[in-house]
This record gives structure tokens, C-alpha cells and sequence, in this order.
């Protein structure tokens, strides 16, 4: 792998661009990058010391973006984050960024985990890995999604701040009723989340929420969004469940984690007309292996929803946003790329359609951010002058075949993110 100082321009010759609108690939261009940013397209003279890339006709694309991500738990597993030292907890998700670049993803929102420190380091350059987006803990009720407590131990509420292995590491912050909501959000906001993260119904991995549970009452969940929309951002909420879907769009939440399970069309049409983000994942029964029945159960029942949710999310006009949601499985964490390929050979999208949602589609639900977005500076997820410069020159037509982002040690052949090059296989 090789790395290459921000200062040194870097100019890409006859490649063909995933552009902005996501329609297609324009002729045979070039691309300069210069200062971090996409600096001139159709430039053919390359400024002095510039390392010339010759692009021999391939796609140059956007890099991949991943809308739900866990770093801090897709680096671990389940005994390593509740029995482990906490500093191997921090270098196995230092570690796994660099394999999510590697395999093209170079933004990221990381929805429960404490990761603001880690994106400061990504950031300066010391460590390869991807732009995140954090949310630090996410954010859960008792007996909620994130509430990982024994089942004989007090309500955090009632024990005098004595909290779960869960909430020490900084993964969830288990908060009841309007001030403990407040308290929470502000807290993740203090230690540098970008967005929100709240539990608004049951969930697959956990113990006590059954599927069907809406979690959170409509007050706390507006505490949430209002402590949220004071520092300009905004909450997303986990929650598979139709009621627990619509309670958080009525109390004014940007965007539905999962959403497998919404009863009908309807509930996506409330979407689309709200501006409401389905972020959602192409689950298949076999990304998660769980050793309890029940939530094997579960997790059968929330993928028997996933081709339903994404037709009826299409055909209402909702906004999609793509994620995968792999965390507590290391060996697993690979199946990002095939999670994405599924979206065009599982789940009908065009591969250009694919492509659109994983790269501009994403940057757009991760500028609902606003004044906390950490790269406001700049546009991400496209090819245009003056954005990031976060590229991939891939192997093959992406826009044709969706697969040959299946295989990123193969068919990508260069990745560029914030104007340096971390992978060149064309010398």
C-alpha cells in the first residue's frame, strides 16, 4: 500500500466518470486532483510534480459510502467488548477502518460507537481509514435495544449510575424519561457525535424487546429531536416495527434504521412526503449467526421484510439510503461489498441506481448534519470540481455490472481518499 502527501497533485488521464447526476460515464476525460479536492476535470497538463495516474480507459467513481457502520463492534467480537481490554477494543477498530478503505468505502456513519476520537486520527492523516460520521452511543430506554443489563440487575435509573459494560465503553447510553433523553443527546453531542442515534423499537440481537415493542413515548423522543435541532443536527432511529416507525416521523426524527418490518406502501408514502430516509440494509439470513432461538427468530422475520421494504419504499418515492449493519462478527465484516452487490442482483435496483444510492445518495443524508457535519467544507460522494477528493479507479464497468465491486482486492485498482493515494496497482 502507498500513501501520497496531500501536497502532491495527482492527475488521472483517460478515464471514464461516474459523474455527479449518476447517470451514466462520460467519455474518456482526465481529472486533476490538487489541495484535497477535485480541482479540474478535461485537464490534460499536469502541474509540475504531479504523479500521473494513465487511467487506460477504466471507470472513475466516487469512493463507496457505508450509511450503517459500527467500527468499534465490526473490528470485535461480542466477549472481546464485554470481557476485553478496552485498549483492543480501540486498536481492532483502528484496524478495521483501514480494511473499509481497502475495500473502497471512504465515508462512513457509524451509528453506536465511540469513534470521535478515532475520526480525528483518520482525519489527520496518521492512519488510513474512511471520513465518519459519528454518533458515539447510541442512545436506549430500559429494557430497550441497548439495554445489555442483566436481567437481575436495577434499571440503570435505580442503582446509583452504576452502568453495563455496554454504556462504559461508550456503545449505548441507556436514558429514561424527558431530562435523562436530554441529558444523553447532549452528552453524544459534547463528545463530538455528528447526528443521533435513539432506540425506537425491538431489536434483533438484544434480550428483552420483542420485534413488535415501540420503544421510547412521543415526548421522549421529541426531547431527543429537540436537544438534537438546538445543535443543528438531527436523529435517526432504529426501529423495524410500523407504530414505532410512524411515532418517530411524527415526532420529527430525519431518518428510519431498518424499517423491514413497516406494515404496507402507506407508511412509505408518510416517508417520501415527510423527507423522511429509509437507511436500510440488504440483509440475507446468513450475515448474522446468533447462538439463542429467539434471536435467530427474529433476525429470520426481519429479512422475510427486506425485499418488501425496498419495493414499497421505491415505488413511494422514499429516499434510500444503503448500509450494512455488520458488527460483533470479524470474520464477517467483508460481506460489505457483497451486502452492496445484492442491491442489483437481489433486489432489482439498475446498477447505476446502486451506485448513485452508495455514493451522492448517501453524501446527501449525511449532510443533514449541518453545522456538525466534520467535512461541510467540501461535497462528498461525487466527481465534481471542488469536491473531496475521494475517488476509485475500478476494473471493469460498475455501471454495467454491479459484481466487480464484489471483489475489491481484484478490481479496484486505485483509491484515493482526502487527495492521497492508499492503493495503486497501476504503478
Amino acid at each position: 500500500m502507498t500513501q501520497q502527501q496531500t501536497s502532491t497533485p495527482i492527475l488521472i488521464s483517460n478515464v471514464r466518470v461516474f459523474g455527479a447526476d449518476g447517470c451514466g460515464l462520460t467519455p474518456p476525460t482526465s481529472v486533476l486532483i490538487q489541495d484535497r479536492r477535485i480541482a479540474a476535470i478535461g485537464e490534460e497538463k499536469p502541474p509540475e510534480g504531479a504523479v500521473v495516474i494513465e487511467g487506460g480507459g477504466r471507470v472513475l467513481m466516487p469512493g463507496l459510502s457505508d450509511a450503517h457502520v459500527h467500527l468499534f463492534a465490526a473490528g470485535n467480537t461480542h466477549a472481546g467488548l464485554t470481557m476485553g481490554a478496552t485498549g483492543m477494543n480501540y486498536y481492532n477498530a483502528l484496524a478495521e477502518a483501514e480494511r473499509m478503505l481497502m475495500r473502497g468505502f471512504t465515508a462512513v456513519r457509524d451509528m453506536a460507537g465511540d469513534v470521535a476520537a478515532l475520526r480525528q486520527v483518520l482525519d489527520s492523516g496518521a492512519f488510513p481509514g474512511p471520513r465518519i460520521y459519528p454518533s458515539q452511543a447510541a442512545i436506549s430506554q430500559t429494557s430497550g435495544h441497548g439495554d445489555y443489563s442483566a436481567v437481575y440487575e436495577d434499571a440503570t435509573t435505580f442503582s446509583c449510575g452504576l452502568h453495563t459494560r455496554a454504556e462504559q465503553i461508550g456503545f449505548m447510553r441507556v436514558a429514561d424519561g424527558r431530562d435523562q433523553v436530554l441529558a444523553a443527546v447532549r452528552e453524544q453531542l459534547k463528545k463530538g457525535a455528528s447526528q443521533i442515534k435513539i432506540m425506537a423499537g425491538g431489536g434483533v440481537a438484544s434480550t428483552y424487546d420483542p420485534l413488535d415493542v415501540v420503544q421510547y413515548t412521543p415526548d421522549e423522543l421529541s426531547a431527543a429531536v429537540e436537544a438534537a435541532s438546538d445543535w443543528g443536527t438531527y436523529v435517526s432511529a432504529h426501529v423495524y416495527n410500523d407504530e414505532g416507525i410512524r411515532r418517530a416521523i411524527a415526532a420529527g426524527i430525519r431518518s428510519i434504521e431498518h424499517g423491514h418490518l413497516a406494515a404496507g406502501p402507506e407508511t412509505f408514502k408518510l416517508m417520501a412526503s415527510k423527507g423522511v430516509w429509509l437507511s436500510t440494509q440488504p440483509f440475507l439470513e446468513s450475515d448474522h449467526e446468533y447462538p439463542n432461538p429467539d434471536n435467530t427468530e427474529k433476525n429470520q422475520e426481519v429479512c422475510a421484510g427486506v425485499a418488501d421494504s425496498f419495493m414499497w419504499a421505491r415505488e413511494a418515492g422514499a429516499k434510500i439510503a444503503f448500509g450494512t449493519d455488520l458488527l460483533l462478527e470479524p470474520e464477517k465484516a467483508g460481506l460489505q461489498n457483497e451486502m452492496l452487490t445484492r442491491l442489483s442482483t437481489d433486489f432489482d435496483f439498475s446498477p447505476t441506481e446502486a451506485l448513485r444510492i452508495a455514493t451522492s445518495g448517501n453524501a446527501e443524508l449525511f449532510r443533514l448534519s449541518g453545522e456538525r457535519d466534520p467535512y461541510k467544507e467540501a461535497r462528498l460522494g461525487e466527481i465534481t470540481v471542488g469536491a473531496w477528493a475521494d475517488v476509485l479507479l475500478v476494473e471493469g464497468d460498475p455501471t454495467e455490472d454491479l459484481t466487480v465491486l464484489g471483489d475489491p482486492d481484484k478490481n479496484l485498482a486505485v483509491i484515493i481518499k482526502d487527495g492521497r493515494i492508499y492503493k495503486n496497482l497501476l504503478g
